[in-house]
């Protein structure tokens, strides 16, 4: 049986759907409409200019707006002049390039622990990445200048100066509170252009900027706070999210609430609580001088940051202490630059003269510098600005740097010198005397009026060596036992005056003459064990005889 082989037939003809060829022409068909629609998504190229890179990887690293990724970091090489690092971005979308205008902020998110706790927690997974706030609107511009810190919306609060003298404890980033309430944050901490303050910028959010007045205190919060600067004890311990996070604290009067803040306006930022409660007056604005003090008197206790009182208001600080010898005298020679608060010498009635004016026209009305007793215990001194005095009038010396405010030639000491030169006319006082004329008088109480005129001498004697002695101003701080004692023999001592001046033969009178005196006796006995007990152990007023 023949086999039947099939013919085939060949065909010039080329056929679209049986070709080799459709498989890559469809390939090409879809990488085209994939890179049309990738380029037609591509938005601009920008550039980012940070001090410095924290994290940024080029190729991973992404721009967020919103929370949503709007472009990547392409590449990142240091700048020209070698400050800082660009950054530069390809846009994911056209959509966000009405937002890369003159109102957008960059800074870069990475995990940091700050003062309001851990921030940043998403990126360790995803990697630092860059934020952007922006508002829609403006010319586009395709170089920015990042920010070290994150973008503070000034509508959303208000921003407040403050200034302090040291910089110590102060951080970017640490919160503000109002009455245990957290209403913003240190915004910015610089240098003032003295370099003599560290100006410090916060943040409040609006909710609670109304709260901040011109009579408006500020401090530090610290963990715990002890002050004996004012005579008593005060102890501060903060609650325990202080103590995990520091902060600034202020509080308001609101006493001058209707008044709006002048825009450079400045905060003082104190220490502590205590001294943003003291006595302290002026307007906390850029009105303080320095003016330079030369003493011979001791200022062993007197150190930087002691303040300087007016009428007993903190007006002003020392800021520096210089000593140098003077072999002619044979005495240390002190220095002393304080600042002052010259503000504090407006008078509201008169608008015409500046605070300034009225305080170099005190100083020729009289107004000196003396070395003052802040508490008798510690001896710790202070300034004091005064009147009281007999030095006359005085004047300001202009000098190359600092002009020279006139000093009293009269200070205040501590407790134990006052207790010293008393004790020293105490033992002085004729009271051996008196009491053997007191004796004598009990003894012979049959006939007393021989001794009556010799007893009399002796009282008058004492009477007004007392009372001279307790009319100095030194006697009003001496401690209360001996200025009790001392007042109740004052008034024995007149008593029994009167007694002898108005006795006669009635026997009445004899019997209380005898007794008054008997407690004169006793009296002075026990002032003299107790003057023996000073002069062996002059610190026992305060710390007892043990």
């Amino acid at each position: 049986m023949p086999t039947h082989i099939p013919k085939v037939e060949e065909s010039s003809k080329f056929n679209l759907f049986t070709s080799i060829w459709i498989v890559p022409l469809i390939a090409l068909m879809i990488a085209g409409w994939l890179a049309y629609q990738y380029f037609d998504d591509l938005g601009p190229e920008i550039e980012i200019i940070f001090p410095k890179n924290e994290g940024l990887v080029a190729g991973q690293s992404v721009v967020k707006f919103r929370n949503v990724p709007i472009g990547k970091v392409t590449k990142i090489y240091i700048t020209e002049d070698t400050d800082g690092v660009i950054v530069r971005v390809r846009m994911n979308s056209k959509a966000s390039k009405p937002y890369m205008t003159e109102k957008a902020r960059f800074w870069i998110v990475k995990p940091e622990v700050g003062f309001s706790g851990v921030s940043g927690l998403d990126t360790l997974l995803s990697g630092t990445y860059i934020d952007v706030y922006s508002e829609a609107g403006g010319t586009f511009r395709k170089r920015h200048i990042g920010l070290s810190q994150p973008y503070q919306d000034t509508s959303k609060g208000k921003y407040f100066h403050l200034t302090s003298e040291d910089g110590k404890n102060i951080s970017v980033g640490m919160p503000i509170f109002y009455k245990n309430i957290k209403v913003g944050e240190v915004a910015y901490k610089y240098l003032s252009l003295d370099n003599r303050h560290v100006e410090v910028i916060i943040f409040v959010d609006n909710a609670y900027a109304p709260y901040i007045h011109s009579d408006t205190k500020f401090w530090m919060k610290n963990s715990m706070t002890v002050d004996f600067s004012r005579g008593k004890l005060d102890v501060d311990i903060a609650p325990l999210n202080f103590l995990l996070t520091g902060g600034i604290v202020f509080s308001s009067a609101s006493q001058q609430g209707s008044k709006a803040l002048s825009l450079d306006h400045i905060f003082i930022l104190h220490k502590s609580k205590t001294e943003a409660e003291s006595h302290t007056i002026g307007s906390g604005m850029n009105s303080n001088k320095t003016f330079l003090l030369l003493t011979e008197d001791s200022i062993s206790h007197l150190s930087q940051g002691s303040v300087v009182r007016f009428e007993g208001f903190d007006i002003g600080k020392v800021t520096k202490i210089k000593l140098s010898y003077e072999k002619k005298k044979h005495k240390m020679i002190g220095a002393v630059l304080i600042n002052i608060d010259t503000s504090v010498f407006k008078d509201s009635h008169d608008q015409n003269s500046t605070g300034e004016e009225n305080f170099y026209a005190a100083v020729e009305e009289g107004l000196r510098a003396k070395i003052a007793a802040l508490d008798p215990i510690t001896g710790s001194q202070y300034i004091d600005l005064t009147f009281k005095h007999h030095d006359g009038e005085g004047t300001i010396i202009q000098g190359k740097r600092y002009a020279q405010l006139p000093m009293t030639s009269q200070s205040a000491t501590g407790i134990m010198d006052s207790v010293t030169q008393i004790l020293d006319k105490l033992n002085n006082l004729p009271l051996d005397e008196l009491v053997t004329s007191v004796k004598k008088v009990i003894d012979d109480a049959d006939a007393p009026v021989q001794h009556a005129d010799a007893l009399l001498v002796n009282l008058q004697k004492t009477v007004d060596n007392i009372n001279k002695m307790t009319n100095k101003k030194s006697f009003e701080v001496l401690p209360d036992e001996l200025s009790k004692a001392l007042t109740a023999m004052t008034k024995t001592l007149n008593e029994t005056k009167k007694v002898v001046k108005g006795y006669d033969s009635n026997s009445l009178v004899k019997e209380q003459l005898t007794q008054t005196l008997r407690i004169l006796t006793k009296t002075s006995q026990e002032m003299q064990a107790f003057l023996r007990m000073l002069n062996r152990k002059p610190n026992s007023l305060i710390f007892g005889d043990n």
